[in-house]
């Protein structure tokens, strides 16, 4: 469910997004990028908070351009393998200009500082948001593929966070590694790992939620854009 849209870059056409408002007039910003499973209860719910803590939380629908609305359940095995084939559909170029083009929005109701916190393919974009745009700080739960784009690490320039659970069955141990290898050593990249944890633990409601481990990634997120976002 969406009740907002913001217009695309290049006039390519309007992009539905689920906007929370906080209680009071704000200049800080977040941008809820999705898991596969579009804009769903759990996204509209993580929405809600950041709005509760006092950012403009705006949740995207990255599959706007094929699969308008679409809002799926990872615990319903249909619907799983529905939103994998969207995974296979997406285009994370254009994402990027989505995030660009929400961005702007937000800039352009008041938003001086503008944060983004990414889930599974969000996770994702949210690497790529910080290596290709001017976002102010970005996290990444449990990002897919990754280690497939660490020659563009060096362009990161503001503040990233990755989440990544030891356990994730679909970023492999050697993924990790690798991961860890490029980024370790950047000055503006903080990793954190969770032992045993598997892709999902910190979703916010269903089977794969981990509550502690979901909690303890959650906290730190909020301290980093406390920190970054002021």
């Amino acid at each position: 469910m969406t009740n907002n849209s913001i217009d695309a870059l290049d006039g390519e056409g309007q992009i539905p997004a689920y906007v929370a408002q906080p209680a009071a007039p704000t200049t800080k910003a977040i941008i809820v990028v999705p898991e596969i499973f579009g804009v769903n209860a759990g996204i509209r719910s993580k929405c809600d908070q950041w709005a509760a803590k006092g950012y403009l939380a705006i949740g995207p629908d990255i599959f706007w351009r094929f699969a308008p609305g679409a809002e799926l359940d990872p615990d319903v095995e249909a619907e799983f393998q529905q939103a994998l084939g969207y995974f296979g559909q997406y285009d994370a170029n254009d994402g990027v200009k989505d995030i660009e083009a929400t961005i702007r929005w937000a800039r352009s109701k008041g938003a001086a500082k503008v944060g983004l916190v990414g889930f599974c393919l969000g996770g994702r974009l949210a690497y790529m948001a910080a290596a290709r745009t001017d976002i102010d700080a970005a996290v990444g739960y449990y990002g897919v593929m990754i280690d497939t784009m660490l020659h563009e690490a060096h362009a990161i320039a503001n503040p990233l966070m990755l989440h990544i659970p030891t356990a994730d069955h679909f970023v492999g141990p050697e993924a990790q590694a690798a991961i860890h290898t490029a980024l370790d050593p950047h000055p503006r990249v903080t990793l954190h790992d969770y032992a045993g944890l598997d892709h999902g633990f910190a979703a916010e409601m269903g089977n794969r939620r981990d509550e502690a481990g979901a909690l303890l990634a959650d906290n730190r997120t909020e301290h980093f854009f406390a920190e970054h976002l002021r």
